[in-house]
């Protein structure tokens, strides 16, 4: 039983990883998006969003610096959304059922995909804080190891909040539209670009709005953890977020949606 279970693994894995590699232009844009950011916006707003010594650097930071961790749970949204978009083309299509034909329980396909769409995400995110360095954004050696059970947890809550939309939306066309209205908001109301402290200066209510918002988590939970640090309240907030999203992913699964 238990080789079944790992063949199933290995076959989901692999299929993702090859559609991945496929799309050369996917991994060209999820890096080319956020190197603009890093480069082109943190030079612009360097001087107008200066950030003071705050936890978890312990010293003054640049701006680049401050970003980066936002910039890297970007590229994981885009990824879990995209790995989402996938699903429905399947589900489309009709290569759903071919999976579903397996004999295995369907959150045990789905934890596959999950694990998958994580694993494109580590590859997307160390490559991007390798470009990093070139423009002056240190991070401990010890920092990337201790980030990836964060990059995976976050990965995980994306994903699956991924997947509860994609099983809501029943026509691949409309699945851009309603990840634009998902993935900006809850990018920039988060501390991904600027500190909440400096929120709460400009509007109350929005840092209200930021605070509440899980994406801010992720953003401290890799925040901390790339420089060899835990917060666990972002850590508690991200696991609770995870649980709900994958328990409606799971009961809004609905594959005979496809065509027939």
């Amino acid at each position: 039983m238990s080789s079944q279970y790992l063949y199933c693994f290995n076959g989901i894995v692999k299929r993702e990883v090859l559609r991945f590699f496929q799309q050369r232009s996917r991994l060209l844009s999820a890096l080319v998006r956020p190197l603009l950011w890093l480069v082109v916006f943190a030079a612009g707003f360097r001087a107008a969003l200066g950030v003071s010594i705050m936890e978890p650097y312990g010293t003054y930071i640049t701006y680049q610096q401050y970003i980066t961790p936002g910039l890297c749970c970007m590229i994981i949204l885009f990824n879990g959304m995209q790995s989402s978009l996938s699903m429905v083309y399947d589900r489309e299509m009709g290569s759903m059922k071919v999976l579903l034909m397996s004999p295995l329980p369907r959150p045990y396909l789905l934890f596959c995909k999950l694990i998958a769409s994580a694993l494109l995400s580590l590859l997307q995110v160390v490559i991007f804080l390798l470009f990093a360095q070139l423009v002056d954004v240190d991070i401990p050696l010890l920092g990337y190891l201790s980030a990836i059970p964060a990059i995976f947890l976050i990965a995980f809550f994306l994903g699956a909040l991924g997947l509860m939309l994609s099983n809501l939306i029943k026509q691949l066309e409309n699945f851009a539209g309603v990840m634009n209205f998902v993935i900006f908001p809850m990018f920039f109301l988060s501390s991904a670009l600027y500190p909440l402290w400096k929120m709460k200066e400009a509007s109350i209510w929005l840092y209200w709005l930021c605070q509440f918002n899980p994406f801010t988590a992720c953003v401290e939970l890799l925040r901390f953890t790339l420089y060899g640090q835990l917060n666990f309240s972002a850590l508690l907030t991200v696991l609770i977020a995870t649980s709900i999203a994958s328990f409606f992913a799971l009961m809004s699964f609905k594959p005979q949606l496809g065509r027939k």
